[in-house]
């Protein structure tokens, strides 16, 4: 098909937001995941800040409060998934420690060293992984911490197909060892990485997609964007499926010298 390799970015931005407030992560990941790389950053306490950006509905921050003490502000730049973000605090009754803002990773509405730990799943590549980690460190107190999932090659060399893909799509991919020298190099002690299992991809986040699939296209029946949307979704879950062992998402936390 002639969109196989079309960026999510190409699409419409209220049509993907619809789409993907249907699943509660719009990334790969788990709460296991969440709360291994938690276990990483010491130091919290009820007066700590964490910031979560690219938040999306939430799935992730909801974790993280349940799991750390300190005051929470999520960051997304569609206000409909900061609209279920913030149901969301109040179904689990964390309103009072968890709060929802629009606003885009490029512009932190944020003074600078405010936050204790600055998080990210799957979501810094919106900005790009180097300009994330130098940007946001402003906003970090000195000894605060960034944790971030981001796209990256296992092996030195991969298939033609799905390295074409991933030029296409974030030509910032790129290996462990050189993402961690960048997270040393924008200014910050390298505290951990590690690899997310298959299963935050399988059944976190495109195994949910199919019944949300379902119901959109039958919302948008004869809707030549949408179905190439999920044309591309799937897309990408055949991908995965075939070249897993090649490319996935890794997590990398470091702390402000």
């Amino acid at each position: 098909m002639s969109n196989d390799n079309k960026s999510i970015h190409e699409f419409d931005f209220d049509l993907i937001c619809e789409y993907f407030s249907f699943i509660e992560r719009q990334g790969p990941g788990s709460p296991e995941v969440t709360r291994k790389a938690l276990s990483f950053i010491d130091n919290l306490n009820d007066k700590s800040r964490i910031a979560d950006l690219g938040c999306g509905t939430g799935g992730q921050t909801m974790v993280l409060a349940q799991n750390a003490p300190g005051q929470f502000t999520g960051v997304d730049l569609f206000s409909k998934f900061i609209d279920l973000f913030n149901q969301n605090t109040k179904k689990l009754n964390l309103q009072n420690r968890v709060k929802g803002i629009t606003g885009s990773m490029e512009n932190l509405p944020f003074q600078e060293e405010e936050f204790d730990l600055i998080w990210s799943e799957g979501a810094i590549y919106n900005i790009g992984y180097e300009r994330g980690l130098n940007e946001w460190r402003k906003s970090l107190s000195p000894g605060g911490f960034i944790a971030v999932s981001e796209a990256s090659w296992f092996t030195e060399k991969r298939p033609e197909e799905i390295h074409k893909f991933w030029m296409e799509a974030y030509p910032e991919i790129d290996t462990i060892p050189n993402k961690v020298a960048q997270l040393q190099k924008a200014g910050y002690v390298p505290v951990a990485t590690f690899i997310l299992p298959e299963n935050c991809w399988t059944e976190h986040f495109y195994v949910p997609q199919v019944a949300a699939q379902k119901a959109f296209l039958k919302k948008y029946a004869g809707n030549k964007t949408a179905e190439e949307l999920i044309a591309n979704q799937r897309h990408e879950a055949e991908l995965y499926s075939k070249y897993s062992a090649y490319y996935g998402y890794a997590f990398y936390i470091g702390k402000k010298l």
